[in-house]
């Protein structure tokens, strides 16, 4: 049976317990053991975590100690997916640049707050978004400085409303990467948990959970 680690935690306002719940059920239906925790001493033990299939984050902002980080790093390099969402996964642990080099963004901006925006499909033949056409999404449209290493799946177009220097900027909010032997995925929807009631936005997290587990 496959294992997976969902940690969830940090800054309430992103719902991580809520959010989290919605896919623990998915995964469980895929056949994976999951342990849910709400505490980062969860990735100390690095031998336990190794033998992990999988690693969900959400945990928006927050610190990481050193023991911690290398066991969740070094879990990841040896083969260990890791997967997450939103402010959970590319806002965590803003003092440590080797955990943002493994999730290959972070958050800068969202201009304007909730607004309504587009997210346009830009590889229609990976698993993760075959099928799926453009969709609409009102909820915060991530600004992120992101690694040009990454696979990009999807993105929005920055209308400029809000910050018009920015205008016409097109921005990656889905990707799949590496780091070392791991699989690494991302996806910037996912603000609460109701933006998980957008269809394709649902079915994109659930595809990059598939696709990052080992």
């Amino acid at each position: 049976m496959k294992s997976a680690l969902c940690v969830w935690g940090g800054w309430d306002g992103h719902q991580p317990k809520e959010c989290t719940d919605v896919f623990v059920p998915y995964l469980r239906q895929q056949g994976f053991s999951v342990q849910v925790s709400n505490s980062l001493d969860s990735f100390v033990d690095g031998e336990k975590l190794k033998n992990l299939n999988l690693i969900v984050l959400c945990w928006t902002m927050g610190t990481i100690t050193g023991p911690q980080e290398k066991g969740l790093l070094d879990a990841v390099r040896s083969g260990v997916g890791f997967a997450g969402w939103h402010g959970g996964m590319c806002d965590s642990f803003r003092a440590n640049t080797e955990y943002q080099w493994m999730t290959g963004g972070q958050w800068v901006a969202h201009p304007g707050g909730i607004v309504e925006y587009e997210v346009n499909i830009t590889n229609h033949t990976d698993p993760i978004t075959a099928g799926l056409a453009d969709f609409n999404m009102k909820s915060e449209q991530y600004y992120l400085h992101t690694d040009p290493s990454n696979e990009v799946l999807a993105t929005t177009t920055f209308s400029g409303e809000h910050a018009p220097w920015v205008t016409g900027c097109v921005m990656p909010v889905v990707w799949k990467r590496r780091y070392g032997a791991g699989k690494v995925f991302y996806s910037s929807l996912g603000h609460a948990a109701p933006d998980f009631q957008v269809p394709e936005a649902l079915a994109i997290m659930q595809r990059g959970l598939r696709w990052a587990s080992r």
